[in-house]
């Protein structure tokens, strides 16, 4: 899963370039495994700044280079003996016709992403990832998820799943920037490809499925730091707390579609033709309204842009209610994004700047809190104060 706002050119489904210079000039490298596997070990995005780090000059087909963006550390977090026990199970998996070309795909945060080129010039990505349990990820979820998204004709084919593998058929396009989010362009067929996921993946999803309530998860990571005693940002757990159960009272009763939960920009991909959705992380029953804010706080959506998102999607002008809902989803969003990253960087090995983008998060909850207060109605002896208890 991608998870910054504004990702390094994507974390997956960004064409990637090879050449057979070998040389440490900026071009691309090509070096050869200890078993014949040609392993294209250069990670450069497209238009992204980047620099060489030598990883281990013992194994000299993984130097790797890395993207620099703007949480990135420019780490990769695994050993030289890790590199290449990844390269070689990807190498031996059994979908492949002969011998496979792998080049990293840098930018991910939940997975470690791999661009996998065949002998007849076919190409796959290669996501390895483990259960997440603090983060709700399970990967039997995201496999039945992915699988019924291609049923629906909304995400790429799966050709091979197991053992915390998903290979999948590469998508030729450009993965979507908040900005293309914005352009009233798009909207009609972001609104019908979510609208396709909540209606029709359920049709074709087979096996125990997963519910994405995202209060819960926020109670879930709340408690996951208390636990572990660590609170890098010293956010005010309990005052958070406190936000997040008049946030979901606020919500009200909801209408149960199939939700994504992860609309961030790089999760759309244009092919010149369509639109396709991918990563299925987080994927689970849901209200549509949090998907529609989701969407909106990820991506810096207009109030007009808002209002026109929800009528399209509704068909009609929402009520009150509805409104209602959507803002405290909204609200919820970043709430959930900001503890996300809190938990992440007391839990991940992966490198990647968590406070920095946490900090980001947390301004734009703060604020968003803030005109939930000035916005919201609230009945005599009411209160959206958060200071007092419940």
């Amino acid at each position: 899963m991608l998870r910054p706002s504004h990702p390094p050119a994507g974390e997956i489904h960004v064409q990637q370039q090879t050449a057979s210079s070998t040389e440490e000039n900026g071009s691309k490298c090509k070096y050869v495994t200890t078993d014949g596997v040609r392993a294209v070990t250069d990670g450069i995005q497209p238009n992204t700044e980047s620099r060489v780090r030598d990883v281990d000059r013992k194994l000299p087909w993984l130097r790797v280079r890395m993207p620099t963006g703007e949480h990135f550390k420019g780490e990769y977090s695994e050993s030289s003996m890790a590199k290449q026990k990844l390269l070689d199970q990807i190498a031996r998996l059994p979908c492949w016709l002969g011998a496979v070309e792998i080049s990293p795909l840098l930018g991910g945060m939940t997975n470690h992403n791999f661009l996998v080129a065949d002998r007849h010039a076919r190409r796959f990505v290669v996501r390895i990832g483990r259960d997440l349990p603090e983060h709700g990820v399970m990967r039997f979820n995201e496999l039945a998820a992915a699988r019924a998204a291609h049923a629906a004709g909304i995400s790429p084919e799966v050709i091979h799943a197991g053992d915390g593998i998903l290979v999948s058929r590469y998508i030729d396009g450009r993965a979507f920037a908040p900005e293309d989010v914005r352009e009233a362009r798009h909207l009609d067929r972001i609104v019908d490809l979510v609208r396709r996921c909540h209606l029709d993946i359920p049709r074709y999803f087979r096996g125990p499925a997963l519910i994405f309530w995202v209060f819960q998860v926020v109670r879930n990571y709340l408690a996951k730091l208390a636990e572990v005693g660590k609170n890098p940002l010293g956010l005010e757990l309990p005052k958070l707390a406190r936000i997040s159960m008049l946030l979901e009272q606020m919500v009200g009763p909801v209408t149960i579609v199939f939700g994504h939960n992860d609309l961030l920009a790089a999760n759309l991909i244009d092919d010149g033709e369509r639109l396709w959705l991918i990563d299925w992380d987080y994927a689970g029953f849901n209200s549509p309204l949090f998907d529609l804010a989701n969407l909106s706080s990820n991506n810096a959506l207009t109030p007009d842009m808002e209002t026109l998102l929800l009528q399209r999607y509704f068909g009609r002008f929402t009520d009150e209610a509805c409104h209602r809902g959507f803002v405290a989803m909204k609200c919820a969003s970043l709430l959930r994004e900001l503890l996300w990253a809190a938990v992440s960087q007391a839990s991940s090995t992966i490198e990647f700047d968590y406070a920095s983008y946490a900090n980001d998060y947390l301004t734009r909850f703060e604020w968003m809190w803030q005109d939930v207060q000035r916005n919201m109605d609230t009945k005599p002896g009411d209160t959206m104060n958060p200071e007092t208890k419940a």
